[in-house]
């Protein structure tokens, strides 16, 4: 079985969040991030993070 590495992981998951599949990009982040805490994984994780929590009180509240 063939070992994947951080850099695998971390084009899966700019794969899955080209496709839309951000919770799995999210899990393959996070995957890259375990092997390689310097990863670009951690950037990309920390942007999708703020786009999923992004919250404007003023959009659902008019």
């Amino acid at each position: 079985m063939k070992k994947v590495s951080s850099a695998e992981y971390y084009e899966r998951g700019n794969r899955c969040r080209r496709e839309g599949r951000w919770h799995e990009a999210i899990n393959n982040y996070i995957a890259a991030i375990e092997l390689d805490p310097d990863s670009p994984a951690v950037e990309a994780k920390r942007m999708l993070d703020d786009i999923l929590g992004y919250y404007n009180k003023d959009m659902y509240n008019p």
